[in-house]
Formats: structure tokens, sequence, C-alpha cells
């Protein structure tokens, strides 16, 4: 060990890397079995967000995306089925995105297998102990984004 450094914190962030290394695995085999690319999932997670219900600006906002990229996404989407699109009842020039039954199931399985992995994982942890490892991280979260240095989404 190099002198000066702090064995827990050591432990600590190499643990954290560890997790998040084993958490991405998981959510990737998920992707797989779901026969879901990163870009789908993440689309359809948005729209999920929302309520199952968007307009592409508000899903292109949402991604950080331009809304030419959107629109490529959702035709991927829509050939299989996992969104419609329909004329917006606010506006009849626009359209609006919506989950449809299966859309909705496969992002609904795709979640279930990450939430399962996570609850396994924090559940050795008591619900006292779990919000106070949440507000730790909140904590330490705030701290890292005040340095700005890195992207978050």
């Amino acid at each position: 060990m190099l002198p000066g450094l702090d064995p827990d914190i050591e432990g600590a962030v190499t643990r954290m890397k560890k997790l998040t290394v084993y958490l991405r695995r998981i959510r990737e085999q998920s992707l797989i079995d779901f026969d879901l690319e990163r870009p789908e999932f993440d689309t359809l997670h948005k729209l999920a967000g929302r309520g199952g219900r968007a307009s592409p600006s508000e899903l292109a906002a949402d991604l950080d995306l331009a809304p030419a990229s959107v629109t490529g996404r959702l035709d991927g989407l829509e050939s299989r089925g996992l969104i419609r699109r329909t004329p917006s009842k606010k506006d009849r020039r626009r359209v609006d995105v919506e989950l449809t039954k299966s859309g909705r199931l496969i992002w609904l399985g795709a979640m279930d297998v990450l939430g399962h992995e996570e609850y396994r994982l924090l559940g050795v942890l008591s619900k006292d102990e779990r919000a106070q490892f949440s507000d730790m991280l909140r904590r330490i979260m705030l701290v890292a984004e005040e340095g700005g240095g890195a992207s978050w989404r």
C-alpha cells in the first residue's frame, strides 16, 4: 500500500467500481435477453417515465439528443411494435409517441431483471441502513457534481 492512502477510502472506491461493472453486466445481459439495444431501452425507459406517452421533442430533450436522432430510434421501435405514433390530442399538427402493450411488457421485463438484482444486493441492508446508504451516496454525488468535471447523464 502506498503511504498516505486511506484504506477505507481506497476500499470503498474499489468496491463502488466493481459494483458498477457488475450492475452494468447485469443490465447488458437483460438487454440481450429482451432483444433490446441500449438506445432502444433508454427510449422506452424515458417514455415509460412520462406515463407511456410523450412528444418526440420531449423525448429528444429527455435523452439529450437531436430530434432527428430520436426519429430514427422511434422508426425502429415502431417497426418492432414497441411504440406507436398517433396524432396529438392537443395539436393535430403534431404526433404523440406511446408505448404499446408489447413495448411496456418488454421494458418491464428488462427492468425487472436489473431491479431484482439490485434488491438482492441491497437486501443485505436493513431498511434504515438502505436509507442511510442512499443518503451517504447522495452527499458524495453532490460534492462530485460541484466539481463539474464529469457528465452525470
